[in-house]
């Protein structure tokens, strides 16, 4: 077992274990901590705990110091130079003609190194661009290339649910996100109904799912031969939420389907939910690598 604490960087961002050393942390306290990064300002998302071996990516950087007010006071002067370098990079990519879109900039609290995020199609040669740059702050630069579903969680906005989006509200981190989880919990595989504002599936998707795949275990599919007080029938509409099943009966086959509830009937052969190819192929391009 190992004592560590847990320390996030971004309002919403993964958190990151470290070594107390010896430090008493209370959640919500801000700490200087090292990281590949540089030396950087996060807050305490998890208190001093201990933890398997195994949980534990090593070597453990250890926490420096608990910040003190000089610590945030250079954090507040930085967050003005992010402004202020983040206009002057635009200029300078313009100025390049490099076919990239900056999204963020950060400064680490010592002021080695500053981070430029960006988004771009493909593979950018930005090396003139960071000499520029370097030529200008004389300190370390690094631009570094982000994913749609990061540029998202960086900026933030409404999703088409009209809330927040998620990944910037409560998302630590982001997850694999299938068209076969869409399939399962009955949507129309149309792109613009099941991708989010990034173009990507909606991330609601993968949260959900751990309950929707507990009630398709309970739940006759569409097409599932199923035994009714009525008799046998074939399932033609199924609604896992409800547990509303309409059953084509087989002794009056021409006669509207009988509503049953899932807990009425018993599952003598269950279908199979199917995606057609055309289907994956028409949407590979909403879906994770």
């Amino acid at each position: 077992m190992a004592e560590v604490v847990g320390v996030r960087f971004k309002e919403v961002g993964k958190v990151y274990y470290f070594d107390p050393s010896g430090i008493e942390c209370k959640k919500g306290e801000t700490v200087i901590v090292e990281t590949s990064r540089g030396i950087e300002c996060g807050e305490i998302a998890m208190e001093n705990k201990q933890v398997e071996e195994d949980q534990i990516v090593k070597p453990l950087k250890p926490i420096i110091r608990k910040t003190t007010p000089e610590d945030l006071k250079t954090v507040e002067e930085n967050k003005v130079k992010e402004k202020e370098a983040f206009e002057l990079c635009k200029q300078k990519v313009q100025k390049h003609g490099i076919d990239m879109k900056l999204i963020d900039v950060e400064y680490t609290v010592d002021g080695g190194k500053i981070l430029f995020y960006f988004t771009a199609d493909g593979r950018v040669d930005f090396r003139e661009l960071v000499k520029d740059l370097a030529g200008v702050f004389r300190t370390r630069i690094e631009l570094r290339q982000i994913g749609v579903r990061d540029e998202s969680k960086m900026i933030g906005g409404l999703g088409i649910c009209g809330r927040p989006f998620c990944c910037s509200t409560f998302l630590g981190e982001f997850q694999p996100v299938s068209i076969n989880m869409a399939k399962e919990q009955g949507l129309s595989l149309n792109p613009v109904k099941i991708s989010g504002t990034c173009g990507r599936l909606m991330c609601c998707l993968k949260y959900e799912q751990n309950a929707y795949a507990h009630l398709l275990k309970i739940t006759p599919k569409n097409g599932a031969i199923v035994d009714t007080a009525d008799g046998q029938g074939t399932v033609v509409d199924s609604n896992i939420i409800t547990g509303t099943l309409k059953v084509k009966l087989d002794r009056n086959p021409d006669a509207t389907p009988a509503t049953f509830d899932r807990r009425q009937v018993k599952i003598l052969k269950d279908a199979k939910i199917k995606i057609k190819k055309e289907e994956l192929e028409a949407l590979k391009d909403i879906q994770d690598d």
